[in-house]
């Protein structure tokens, strides 16, 4: 794959893109006793495998029989040669006489036999040559005779349980001539997958600000990202009003664009925090909102009043982010303070169609970046489905933690190979993988392995702060290395049951591992578990811990009311008098104020 190219997006685009499952309904024609008949795949099927019964009857049925004569004449024999009845016709010329003393002799021993004695029985038995009469062993002939009998017992069992067996011999046919005729792909359980999140980003998108046009031809203008040829885009503009429209060559989405990119629908963590001038009353508002489904090529306004409004300040987050802003006033003589900040993250994130809380009555002349922001979602819960074995946010499966965007996933296979990923709900995952959970760098990974260069069992204790990306085996790279057991709980147990010795009790050891190794690098050999051989390894209950939670910024404090207050990172001795007094003064100007335009008084500490 090319540089930055995701595998795990590959494989689903592969998936939509491509012919690898797809529903066909043929009308499908057999000859039925000379006959064309038209028939479905399942009834097909249904057939098919009724008429594999029924060869598979038949051939145990043949079977059986085929043993149950061997049977019969290995009895036959026997009582011929042990009762010597070959002496009783050793003078005798005649072949009648010859058959019927032979019947004769036979009769008193053949009532467990399972059918008639037939002439042709007989013949067999006067076939039988000297040699074999004198060099007969009776117990040999008992075993054998015992060996036919549990193979006439194995067929009619499968007889009486007909479909099990012909499971058993679909299964047969695999072990048997499979072998160097192994599957190079594999089979999975895809879910649904969306074109748009998984098609590669393969034009570049252009954009003409002033002019109003949007494009993957426009070479000459300004480059905004990449995209496919099934995307959509959304393009904000500087009245207030905005526009999604398919990517195209190129596409006029109305003058004086400020904002532009490619759109995802349903998309409710992409924030935009913007400040406007509206144009009835000459109000200034601030609103936070989202975009998630809106119809193509129809203009939207994101103002109260749709004529003459006017965007003053404009940002795009991806993860909600809300920034601190200063706000300059034109100056005015009953103005005294010309200048203060506005804080996105007071702003509640509503719908697009809200009119937003009042800035300011003043006439505003620009808007200043102050600081960056910070997310203010809330974490994104995260499951994991191990039919499909894929992330979502569907409650589907289990749970595997609230995500921020910089959180990550630790994954850990039964190769002994550990990978920190980002939770990217496109990720495919190992078949053997035996841990999967949130990342905690401070909790340490606990295993024992055996190392296949030392010939011993290891125990080892690290964390993850010093891996880098990628997948890396932490057993070394011998082919003969086993990774035995992996705990990431913080204080595990484990029970250690030794080889056996002769003349000797068993042994067991319970093994503290937080005592019995310090945490070390991921890629140390470890401490040596024992010297005796050890037959299994499994993990106990932990011991208890608990972790210790990082102290919160916040200082809380009463009212004379007794209702509490929360000052943010404030030091004793901070705001002076004249701040205070300027506050004061100010208020008037406080950006915190409710749709309805009535003044929110909020002390700034």
């Amino acid at each position: 794959l090319p540089t930055g190219i995701s595998p795990d997006k590959t494989i689903d685009a592969l998936y939509s893109f491509t012919d690898c499952e797809l529903s066909i309904s043929p009308l499908s024609c057999v000859i039925d006793n000379d006959t064309p008949q038209f028939i479905g795949v399942s009834e097909m099927l249904k057939i098919s495998t009724n008429h594999t019964l029924e060869l598979l009857k038949q051939e145990l049925e043949i079977n059986l029989h085929e043993l149950q004569e061997k049977w019969h004449f290995s009895s036959l024999e026997r009582v011929f040669i042990e009762n010597r009845i070959y002496h009783q016709i050793e003078e005798l010329e005649q072949w009648d006489l010859v058959i019927s003393t032979i019947h004769k002799g036979l009769k008193p021993h053949i009532k467990h036999l399972l059918r008639e004695i037939t002439d042709e029985d007989v013949l067999k038995l006067t076939e039988i040559k000297i040699k074999r009469i004198t060099k007969f062993d009776l117990n040999k002939a008992e075993e054998e005779l015992l060996n036919l009998e549990g193979k006439i017992k194995e067929v009619k069992y499968n007889l009486a349980n007909l479909v099990d067996y012909a499971i058993n011999y679909f299964k047969e046919l695999k072990t048997k001539y499979g072998k160097g005729k192994e599957r190079k792909t594999e089979i999975k359980t895809f879910e649904n997958i969306v074109a748009t999140k998984v098609v590669v980003a393969n034009k570049k998108l252009y954009v003409n600000k002033e002019e109003g046009f949007v494009g993957t031809s426009m070479r000459k203008d300004e480059y905004v990202c990449d995209c496919s040829d099934i995307d959509d885009i959304i393009a904000f503009k500087k009245d207030g009003t905005f526009m999604v429209s398919k990517v195209d060559s190129k596409v006029f989405m109305g003058k004086n664009i400020i904002h532009c990119a490619v759109f995802k629908k349903k998309d409710n963590r992409t924030v935009y925090n913007m400040i406007y001038k509206d144009g009835g009353k000459g109000v200034n508002y601030i609103k936070r909102f989202s975009v998630t489904g809106v119809t193509r090529n129809k203009d939207y306004s994101l103002c109260k009043t749709e004529k003459e409004s006017k965007v003053l300040y404009f940002t795009s987050n991806p993860n909600g982010e809300a920034e601190v802003v200063t706000v300059h006033l034109r100056a005015l003589q009953k103005l005294k303070k010309l200048r203060f900040d506005a804080d996105f993250s007071e702003i509640v994130i509503k719908g697009r169609s809200s009119g937003g809380n009042i800035l300011s009555k003043n006439s505003i002349k620009k808007v200043e970046l102050k600081s960056e922001g910070v997310s203010t979602l809330s974490a994104r819960k995260i499951w994991f489905d191990s039919t499909v074995k894929r992330l979502n946010v569907d409650d589907r499966g289990e749970l595997l933690g609230e995500f921020q965007a910089d959180d990550k996933l630790l994954t850990i296979n039964q190769k002994g190979e550990i990978q920190v990923i980002g939770a990217e709900l496109s990720t495919h995952f190992d078949e053997d993988m035996i841990v999967l959970e949130k990342l905690n760098l401070k909790k340490p990974i606990s295993i024992i392995y055996f190392d296949g260069n030392k010939q011993s069992h290891f125990v080892k204790r690290f964390v993850t702060e010093d891996i880098p990306e990628g997948k890396y085996s932490f057993i070394g790279e011998h082919k003969g290395s086993i990774l035995e057991v992996v705990s990431t709980d913080w204080r595990p147990i484990a029970e250690v049951v030794f080889v056996k010795q002769k003349g000797k009790d068993r042994k067991k050891e319970k093994i503290n591992l937080e005592e019995f190794i310090s945490i070390k690098g991921w890629k140390s050999l470890g401490n040596k578990l024992s010297n005796k051989k050890v037959k299994e390894i499994k993990w106990l209950d932990s011991l208890p811990y608990e972790e210790v939670s990082e102290s919160n910024d916040t200082i809380p404090i009463k009212d004379e009311h007794n209702e509490p207050l929360i000052i943010k990172d404030v030091e004793v001795g901070e705001i002076t008098q004249t701040e205070e007094k300027e506050r004061t003064d100010n208020s008037s100007e406080n950006p915190n104020v409710s749709d309805e335009g009535a003044q929110q008084i909020t002390l700034d500490l």
